[in-house]
């Protein structure tokens, strides 16, 4: 009779035959799925000798696409001046694009991320938009730039790292591979310092001349008079070196979209462009 017993339950033991024996077979744990990388945001291809590729404005004859970029300045050495109440942010431009409905890209400095790290947060989650590096200082990388203090030769490409440590810290998701210089100055030694780090500069073909501009009819009439298919527009987002912006805004986009217009963020111009295997 053991010996019966033991043979039951051995067979019982069995995974085929558990149904017989009255009970119900263990369920296996579901296998998560692998998460899928995003893509790869498009870069265009290093230039001469290696060099950081520059861009400056996508193909003229694919639609009628203009991106609409803002420079969210912040020098390092301003915090005094945002203590004692100079705002260089600009929430209700931001808040305007997102009415309207505009696809944007700001290129922002790691010490305005610092700064504001709610709203940096908030705009590199915001599908509307991406965040593209400004560098950290807002230093020059050239001499003689607007009179902007210059980053020393070695700091270069440590600068532009410190900006994504701060994008990162503020939690801006997946900012992008893309580098404005500061005042747009640069020269081939820029271009080579930058060159490990990986990015495509982005310059313009469009000024929207807003920077310490009071009256946004001078920045509306400047870039509509200059827009062009596969325009990059410069603009700021800083309510103290940029009054006029948000006004202007609220006129140059549904004008723009009467003529046929349609917006796009740098990474869909560079795209179409040619991306970097």
């Amino acid at each position: 009779m053991i010996t019966l017993l033991r043979r039951v339950t051995a067979v019982c033991a069995l995974s085929t035959v558990l149904a017989a024996c009255g009970t119900t077979p263990p369920r296996q744990a579901a296998i998560p799925p692998v998460p899928t990388p995003p893509p790869r945001p498009p870069t265009l291809a290093p230039g001469p000798a290696g060099l950081t590729p520059v861009f400056e404005h996508g193909p003229r004859t694919r639609g009628r696409t203009v991106a609409l970029t803002f420079d969210a300045d912040m020098a390092a050495g301003q915090g005094a001046r945002a203590a004692a109440g100079e705002r260089f942010d600009h929430p209700r431009l931001i808040s305007t694009l997102r009415a309207l409905k505009v696809r944007a890209t700001v290129f922002m400095t790691g010490r305005w991320a610092e700064e504001y790290p709610d709203q940096a947060r908030s705009i590199g989650r915001d599908p509307l938009f991406e965040v593209a590096n400004h560098s950290y200082s807002h230093y020059a990388y050239t001499r003689d730039c607007y009179g902007l203090p210059t980053v020393p030769e070695e700091r270069k490409r440590p600068d532009v790292e410190r900006a994504y440590a701060a994008f990162r810290k503020a939690g801006v998701r997946d900012p992008m591979p893309y580098f404005r210089f500061p005042g747009g100055c640069y020269d081939r030694r820029a271009l080579k310092a930058l060159a490990p780090a990986g990015v495509t500069a982005v310059q313009w073909d469009v000024v929207g001349g807003d920077a310490f501009e009071t009256d946004p009819d001078v920045v509306v009439r400047q870039v509509l008079d200059e827009v062009r298919p596969g325009s990059v527009v410069v603009l700021h987002c800083t309510r103290s070196a940029a009054p006029a912006t948000e006004r202007a805004v609220r006129t140059i986009v549904p004008e723009l979209r009467r003529r046929g217009f349609r917006f796009v963020k740098v990474s869909e111009l560079i795209g179409a462009v040619g991306s970097r295997p």
